[in-house]
Protein backbone atom coordinates (compact mmCIF):
# COMPACT_ATOMS: atom_id res chain seq x y z
CA UNK A 1 0.00 0.00 0.00
CA UNK A 2 2.94 2.42 0.22
CA UNK A 3 2.85 3.29 -3.70
CA UNK A 4 -0.74 4.54 -3.20
CA UNK A 5 -0.01 6.69 -0.11
CA UNK A 6 0.70 9.84 -2.28
CA UNK A 7 -2.35 9.20 -4.00
CA UNK A 8 -4.36 8.70 -1.05
CA UNK A 9 -3.09 11.89 0.62
CA UNK A 10 -3.19 14.12 -2.85
CA UNK A 11 -7.21 13.22 -2.76
CA UNK A 12 -7.71 14.17 0.27
CA UNK A 13 -6.35 17.81 -0.38
CA UNK A 14 -8.15 17.73 -3.65
CA UNK A 15 -11.47 16.93 -1.63
CA UNK A 16 -10.42 19.61 0.96
CA UNK A 17 -9.97 22.33 -1.25
CA UNK A 18 -13.03 21.58 -3.45
CA UNK A 19 -15.20 21.86 -0.36
CA UNK A 20 -13.31 24.96 0.61
CA UNK A 21 -13.69 26.82 -3.04
CA UNK A 22 -17.45 25.67 -2.89
CA UNK A 23 -18.45 26.88 0.74
CA UNK A 24 -15.96 30.32 -0.23
CA UNK A 25 -17.18 30.84 -3.67
CA UNK A 26 -19.46 33.69 -4.25
CA UNK A 27 -21.49 32.60 -6.72
CA UNK A 28 -21.09 28.86 -5.35
CA UNK A 29 -24.38 27.34 -4.01
CA UNK A 30 -25.01 25.60 -0.37
CA UNK A 31 -23.08 22.09 -0.53
CA UNK A 32 -25.44 19.21 0.42
CA UNK A 33 -24.64 16.07 1.51
CA UNK A 34 -25.33 14.59 -2.29
CA UNK A 35 -21.89 17.26 -3.22
CA UNK A 36 -20.14 15.71 0.02
CA UNK A 37 -20.76 12.69 -1.53
CA UNK A 38 -19.60 13.42 -4.75
CA UNK A 39 -16.45 15.07 -3.40
CA UNK A 40 -15.65 11.59 -0.86
CA UNK A 41 -16.07 9.59 -4.66
CA UNK A 42 -13.55 11.90 -5.66
CA UNK A 43 -11.42 11.39 -2.69
CA UNK A 44 -11.32 7.59 -3.17
CA UNK A 45 -10.80 7.60 -7.20
CA UNK A 46 -7.83 9.67 -6.86
CA UNK A 47 -6.56 7.34 -3.97
CA UNK A 48 -6.88 4.17 -5.73
CA UNK A 49 -6.23 5.42 -9.50
CA UNK A 50 -2.63 4.11 -9.79
CA UNK A 51 -4.38 0.39 -9.41
CA UNK A 52 -7.09 1.29 -12.10
CA UNK A 53 -6.67 4.21 -13.82
CA UNK A 54 -9.89 4.21 -16.09
CA UNK A 55 -11.97 3.33 -13.58
CA UNK A 56 -10.79 6.13 -11.32
CA UNK A 57 -10.91 8.70 -14.77
CA UNK A 58 -14.25 7.90 -15.16
CA UNK A 59 -15.59 8.12 -11.57
CA UNK A 60 -13.87 11.62 -10.66
CA UNK A 61 -15.23 12.96 -14.12
CA UNK A 62 -18.50 12.19 -13.73
CA UNK A 63 -18.68 12.96 -10.37
CA UNK A 64 -16.97 16.82 -10.83
CA UNK A 65 -19.35 17.36 -13.78
CA UNK A 66 -22.05 16.30 -11.05
CA UNK A 67 -20.43 18.57 -8.26
CA UNK A 68 -20.10 21.63 -11.27
CA UNK A 69 -23.49 21.37 -12.18
CA UNK A 70 -24.87 21.49 -8.42
CA UNK A 71 -22.81 23.38 -6.86
CA UNK A 72 -20.68 25.35 -9.51
CA UNK A 73 -17.60 25.76 -7.09
CA UNK A 74 -14.95 27.18 -10.11
CA UNK A 75 -12.29 25.41 -12.16
CA UNK A 76 -11.30 23.45 -8.93
CA UNK A 77 -13.55 20.95 -9.76
CA UNK A 78 -11.05 20.35 -13.19
CA UNK A 79 -8.15 19.70 -10.75
CA UNK A 80 -9.10 15.83 -9.68
CA UNK A 81 -9.85 15.34 -13.23
CA UNK A 82 -6.24 16.69 -14.50
CA UNK A 83 -4.86 14.80 -11.90
CA UNK A 84 -6.62 11.02 -12.90
CA UNK A 85 -5.98 12.23 -16.97
CA UNK A 86 -2.39 12.42 -16.53
CA UNK A 87 -2.23 9.29 -14.48
CA UNK A 88 -4.38 7.20 -16.92
CA UNK A 89 -1.62 8.74 -19.93
CA UNK A 90 1.43 7.77 -17.75
CA UNK A 91 -0.23 4.34 -17.57
CA UNK A 92 -0.96 3.96 -21.14
CA UNK A 93 -4.39 4.91 -21.24
CA UNK A 94 -4.37 7.33 -24.09
CA UNK A 95 -7.80 7.22 -25.41
CA UNK A 96 -9.60 7.00 -22.35
CA UNK A 97 -7.43 10.60 -20.95
CA UNK A 98 -8.60 11.88 -24.22
CA UNK A 99 -12.20 10.99 -23.88
CA UNK A 100 -12.55 12.21 -20.57
CA UNK A 101 -10.37 15.72 -21.08
CA UNK A 102 -13.14 16.15 -24.15
CA UNK A 103 -16.28 15.26 -22.01
CA UNK A 104 -15.27 17.27 -18.68
CA UNK A 105 -14.82 20.18 -21.12
CA UNK A 106 -17.49 19.99 -22.81
CA UNK A 107 -19.94 20.07 -19.63
CA UNK A 108 -18.48 22.44 -18.24
CA UNK A 109 -18.57 24.98 -20.81
CA UNK A 110 -22.01 23.79 -21.53
CA UNK A 111 -22.78 24.42 -17.48
CA UNK A 112 -21.02 27.99 -17.75
CA UNK A 113 -22.86 28.82 -20.62
CA UNK A 114 -25.98 28.04 -19.75
CA UNK A 115 -25.85 30.47 -16.73
CA UNK A 116 -23.72 32.83 -18.03
CA UNK A 117 -24.98 36.45 -17.73
CA UNK A 118 -26.53 37.71 -21.19
CA UNK A 119 -24.00 39.35 -23.17
CA UNK A 120 -21.36 37.78 -21.32
CA UNK A 121 -21.62 33.71 -22.65
CA UNK A 122 -19.02 34.30 -25.52
CA UNK A 123 -16.01 35.90 -23.96
CA UNK A 124 -16.81 33.43 -20.91
CA UNK A 125 -16.63 30.75 -23.21
CA UNK A 126 -13.22 32.07 -25.02
CA UNK A 127 -11.78 32.46 -21.26
CA UNK A 128 -12.57 29.19 -20.04
CA UNK A 129 -11.91 27.80 -23.33
CA UNK A 130 -8.30 28.83 -23.08
CA UNK A 131 -7.59 28.08 -19.42
CA UNK A 132 -8.84 24.57 -19.42
CA UNK A 133 -8.09 23.64 -22.81
CA UNK A 134 -4.62 24.33 -21.90
CA UNK A 135 -4.23 22.86 -18.66
CA UNK A 136 -5.47 19.78 -20.44
CA UNK A 137 -3.85 19.57 -23.02
CA UNK A 138 -0.46 19.96 -20.56
CA UNK A 139 -1.99 16.80 -18.65
CA UNK A 140 -2.03 14.27 -21.52
CA UNK A 141 1.24 16.00 -22.88
CA UNK A 142 2.33 15.27 -20.01
CA UNK A 143 1.24 11.71 -19.13
CA UNK A 144 2.58 10.62 -22.25
CA UNK A 145 6.15 12.28 -21.64
CA UNK A 146 6.32 10.48 -18.28
CA UNK A 147 4.98 7.39 -20.09
CA UNK A 148 7.98 8.06 -22.75
CA UNK A 149 10.59 8.53 -20.03
CA UNK A 150 10.01 5.41 -18.36
CA UNK A 151 9.85 3.04 -20.85
CA UNK A 152 13.37 4.43 -22.11
CA UNK A 153 14.64 4.15 -18.13
CA UNK A 154 13.36 0.43 -18.24
CA UNK A 155 15.22 0.12 -21.78
CA UNK A 156 18.18 1.42 -20.36
CA UNK A 157 18.60 -0.81 -17.41
CA UNK A 158 17.30 -4.05 -19.86
CA UNK A 159 20.35 -2.85 -21.97
CA UNK A 160 22.86 -2.78 -18.53
CA UNK A 161 21.77 -6.29 -17.96
CA UNK A 162 22.53 -7.92 -21.29
CA UNK A 163 25.84 -6.00 -20.79
CA UNK A 164 26.30 -6.78 -17.51
CA UNK A 165 25.03 -10.45 -18.49
CA UNK A 166 27.43 -10.38 -22.01
CA UNK A 167 30.23 -9.54 -19.97
CA UNK A 168 29.79 -12.40 -17.75
CA UNK A 169 29.99 -14.75 -20.81
CA UNK A 170 32.79 -13.50 -22.30
CA UNK A 171 34.84 -13.03 -18.99
CA UNK A 172 33.79 -17.59 -18.71
CA UNK A 173 34.56 -18.26 -22.03
CA UNK A 174 37.87 -16.25 -21.38
CA UNK A 175 38.42 -18.10 -18.44
CA UNK A 176 37.54 -21.39 -20.42
CA UNK A 177 39.93 -20.35 -23.40
CA UNK A 178 42.63 -19.86 -20.29
CA UNK A 179 42.24 -23.14 -18.69
CA UNK A 180 42.49 -25.04 -21.90
CA UNK A 181 45.73 -22.89 -22.83
CA UNK A 182 47.06 -23.92 -19.10
CA UNK A 183 45.93 -26.98 -19.44
CA UNK A 184 47.46 -27.78 -22.87
CA UNK A 185 50.90 -26.43 -21.48
CA UNK A 186 51.40 -28.57 -18.53
CA UNK A 187 50.61 -31.25 -20.55
CA UNK A 188 52.68 -30.70 -23.25
CA UNK A 189 55.67 -29.49 -20.48
CA UNK A 190 55.48 -32.03 -17.48
CA UNK A 191 53.28 -35.02 -18.24
CA UNK A 192 56.31 -35.96 -21.32
CA UNK A 193 59.01 -36.09 -18.29
CA UNK A 194 56.74 -37.33 -15.54
CA UNK A 195 56.11 -40.18 -18.11
CA UNK A 196 60.08 -40.07 -18.61
CA UNK A 197 60.85 -40.26 -15.03
CA UNK A 198 58.57 -42.66 -14.34
CA UNK A 199 59.41 -45.48 -17.78
CA UNK A 200 63.24 -45.14 -16.34
CA UNK A 201 62.20 -45.74 -12.72
CA UNK A 202 59.89 -49.11 -14.11
CA UNK A 203 62.75 -49.90 -16.26
CA UNK A 204 65.02 -49.85 -13.35
CA UNK A 205 62.95 -52.07 -10.79
CA UNK A 206 63.18 -54.39 -13.49
CA UNK A 207 66.21 -55.03 -14.47
CA UNK A 208 67.39 -55.04 -11.10
CA UNK A 209 64.87 -57.97 -9.92
CA UNK A 210 65.47 -59.64 -12.73
CA UNK A 211 68.88 -59.71 -12.16
CA UNK A 212 67.61 -61.09 -8.82
CA UNK A 213 68.65 -58.03 -6.83
CA UNK A 214 66.24 -55.74 -4.51
CA UNK A 215 65.46 -52.92 -5.76
CA UNK A 216 66.52 -50.02 -3.47
CA UNK A 217 63.82 -48.25 -1.27
CA UNK A 218 64.73 -44.87 -3.16
CA UNK A 219 63.92 -46.20 -6.29
CA UNK A 220 60.77 -47.60 -5.61
CA UNK A 221 60.09 -44.51 -3.87
CA UNK A 222 60.59 -42.88 -7.20
CA UNK A 223 58.45 -44.97 -8.89
CA UNK A 224 55.62 -44.40 -6.38
CA UNK A 225 56.21 -40.97 -6.36
CA UNK A 226 56.16 -40.10 -10.09
CA UNK A 227 52.93 -42.58 -10.54
CA UNK A 228 51.39 -40.65 -8.08
CA UNK A 229 52.48 -37.02 -9.75
CA UNK A 230 51.18 -38.70 -13.28
CA UNK A 231 47.56 -39.21 -11.34
CA UNK A 232 47.84 -35.59 -9.91
CA UNK A 233 48.70 -34.24 -12.89
CA UNK A 234 45.82 -36.13 -15.33
CA UNK A 235 43.16 -34.91 -12.63
CA UNK A 236 44.45 -31.39 -12.33
CA UNK A 237 44.29 -31.25 -16.51
CA UNK A 238 40.85 -32.37 -15.90
CA UNK A 239 39.56 -30.08 -14.01
CA UNK A 240 41.62 -27.40 -16.06
CA UNK A 241 39.74 -28.72 -19.16
CA UNK A 242 36.43 -29.15 -17.66
CA UNK A 243 35.90 -26.72 -14.39
CA UNK A 244 32.34 -28.78 -13.48
CA UNK A 245 35.14 -31.69 -12.31
CA UNK A 246 35.95 -31.62 -8.43
CA UNK A 247 40.01 -31.98 -7.45
CA UNK A 248 39.78 -35.63 -5.75
CA UNK A 249 42.66 -35.03 -3.10
CA UNK A 250 42.43 -34.04 0.38
CA UNK A 251 43.14 -34.42 3.71
CA UNK A 252 42.05 -37.98 3.62
CA UNK A 253 44.72 -38.63 1.71
CA UNK A 254 47.39 -37.10 4.20
CA UNK A 255 48.26 -40.76 5.01
CA UNK A 256 49.02 -41.89 1.46
CA UNK A 257 51.30 -38.90 1.34
CA UNK A 258 53.14 -39.39 4.26
CA UNK A 259 53.90 -43.37 3.21
CA UNK A 260 55.16 -42.06 -0.12
CA UNK A 261 57.36 -39.47 2.16
CA UNK A 262 58.56 -42.66 4.16
CA UNK A 263 59.57 -44.68 0.96
CA UNK A 264 61.45 -41.25 0.02
CA UNK A 265 63.70 -41.83 3.21
CA UNK A 266 61.99 -39.03 5.47
CA UNK A 267 60.26 -40.27 9.00
CA UNK A 268 57.06 -38.61 8.93
CA UNK A 269 54.11 -38.77 12.14
CA UNK A 270 50.67 -38.30 11.44
CA UNK A 271 48.69 -36.30 14.61
CA UNK A 272 45.11 -35.55 14.06
CA UNK A 273 43.03 -33.69 16.75
CA UNK A 274 39.56 -32.80 17.42
CA UNK A 275 36.84 -34.30 15.26
CA UNK A 276 37.48 -35.02 11.45
CA UNK A 277 34.31 -34.09 9.24
CA UNK A 278 33.66 -33.11 5.84
CA UNK A 279 35.09 -29.94 5.00
CA UNK A 280 34.53 -27.22 1.73
CA UNK A 281 36.27 -28.82 -1.27
CA UNK A 282 38.63 -25.74 -1.38
CA UNK A 283 39.83 -25.93 2.20
CA UNK A 284 39.89 -29.30 2.57
CA UNK A 285 42.27 -29.61 -0.90
CA UNK A 286 43.91 -25.65 0.06
CA UNK A 287 45.46 -27.72 3.43
CA UNK A 288 46.72 -30.93 1.29
CA UNK A 289 48.58 -29.29 -0.62
CA UNK A 290 50.13 -26.78 2.12
CA UNK A 291 51.11 -30.57 3.84
CA UNK A 292 52.56 -31.47 0.51
CA UNK A 293 54.70 -28.81 -0.07
CA UNK A 294 55.94 -28.54 3.21
CA UNK A 295 57.18 -32.01 2.55
CA UNK A 296 58.50 -31.92 -0.22
CA UNK A 297 60.53 -28.81 1.35
CA UNK A 298 61.86 -31.01 3.80
CA UNK A 299 62.27 -33.70 2.18
CA UNK A 300 64.79 -31.17 -0.38
CA UNK A 301 66.38 -28.97 2.11
CA UNK A 302 65.84 -30.28 5.96
CA UNK A 303 68.34 -32.84 5.40
CA UNK A 304 68.28 -35.83 8.34
CA UNK A 305 64.55 -34.73 9.96
CA UNK A 306 61.60 -35.87 10.66
CA UNK A 307 58.58 -34.38 9.92
CA UNK A 308 55.58 -34.25 12.58
CA UNK A 309 52.09 -33.57 10.86
CA UNK A 310 49.60 -32.04 12.46
CA UNK A 311 46.18 -31.91 11.74
CA UNK A 312 43.30 -29.99 14.18
CA UNK A 313 40.05 -30.01 13.43
CA UNK A 314 37.83 -26.77 15.69
CA UNK A 315 34.22 -25.75 15.89
CA UNK A 316 35.49 -22.58 14.08
CA UNK A 317 38.91 -23.49 12.07
CA UNK A 318 41.17 -25.44 10.67
CA UNK A 319 45.16 -26.07 11.33
CA UNK A 320 47.44 -28.07 9.65
CA UNK A 321 51.00 -28.00 10.62
CA UNK A 322 54.54 -29.19 9.81
CA UNK A 323 57.12 -29.42 11.64
CA UNK A 324 60.98 -30.36 11.20
CA UNK A 325 64.04 -30.95 13.08
CA UNK A 326 66.23 -29.89 10.23
CA UNK A 327 69.05 -27.85 9.64
CA UNK A 328 66.82 -24.47 9.58
CA UNK A 329 67.56 -21.78 11.67
CA UNK A 330 66.30 -18.26 12.83
CA UNK A 331 70.32 -17.51 12.20
CA UNK A 332 70.15 -18.20 9.02
CA UNK A 333 66.94 -17.22 7.52
CA UNK A 334 65.97 -18.30 4.09
CA UNK A 335 64.27 -16.51 0.99
CA UNK A 336 60.86 -17.49 0.75
CA UNK A 337 60.81 -19.62 -2.46
CA UNK A 338 57.96 -20.00 -5.23
CA UNK A 339 56.50 -23.06 -3.05
CA UNK A 340 56.09 -20.64 0.60
CA UNK A 341 54.38 -17.83 -1.82
CA UNK A 342 52.22 -20.64 -3.78
CA UNK A 343 51.12 -21.90 -0.07
CA UNK A 344 50.62 -18.22 1.20
CA UNK A 345 48.20 -17.14 -2.29
CA UNK A 346 46.42 -20.65 -1.83
CA UNK A 347 45.45 -20.10 2.46
CA UNK A 348 45.11 -16.01 2.26
CA UNK A 349 42.69 -16.69 -1.07
CA UNK A 350 40.26 -18.68 1.47
CA UNK A 351 40.59 -16.01 4.66
CA UNK A 352 42.87 -18.10 6.41
CA UNK A 353 46.41 -17.53 7.81
CA UNK A 354 49.88 -18.61 7.14
CA UNK A 355 53.12 -18.99 9.26
CA UNK A 356 56.01 -20.62 7.52
CA UNK A 357 59.34 -19.55 9.77
CA UNK A 358 62.22 -21.41 11.43
CA UNK A 359 61.96 -22.95 15.16
CA UNK A 360 64.25 -21.58 17.42
CA UNK A 361 65.90 -25.09 18.12
CA UNK A 362 66.35 -25.73 14.42
CA UNK A 363 63.85 -27.22 11.86
CA UNK A 364 61.66 -25.28 10.46
CA UNK A 365 57.62 -24.67 10.52
CA UNK A 366 54.54 -24.66 8.55
CA UNK A 367 51.18 -23.52 10.19
CA UNK A 368 48.46 -22.94 8.04
CA UNK A 369 45.44 -21.87 9.65
CA UNK A 370 41.48 -22.13 7.95
CA UNK A 371 38.36 -19.93 9.07
CA UNK A 372 35.64 -22.43 9.04
CA UNK A 373 33.00 -19.85 9.52
CA UNK A 374 33.68 -16.63 7.38
CA UNK A 375 36.63 -14.88 6.32
CA UNK A 376 39.53 -14.89 9.16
Amino acid sequence: MRPDLPYALSGLALGALLLGNAALAPDAATVGAVDVALVLATTVAVAVCRRFPVMALSVVTAAMLALHVRVHPGVSAAFPVLGAVYVAAWRGHRAAAAVASLAFLGGFLARDVSVAPAGQAGQLVVERTNLLLGWFVAANVAGLVARQRRAYLEQVEQRAIEAERTREEMALRRAGEERLRIARDLHDSLTHSISVIKVQAGIAVHLARKHGEEPSATLLAIQEASGAAMRELRTTLDVLRSPADEDRVGLAQVDELAERTRAAGVPVHVAVSGQPRDLPAEIDQAGYRVVQEALTNVARHAGLATAHICVEYAPAQLTVSVTDDGQASPARPMAPGVGLRGMRERVTGLGGTLRAAARDDHGFTVRATFPLDGPA
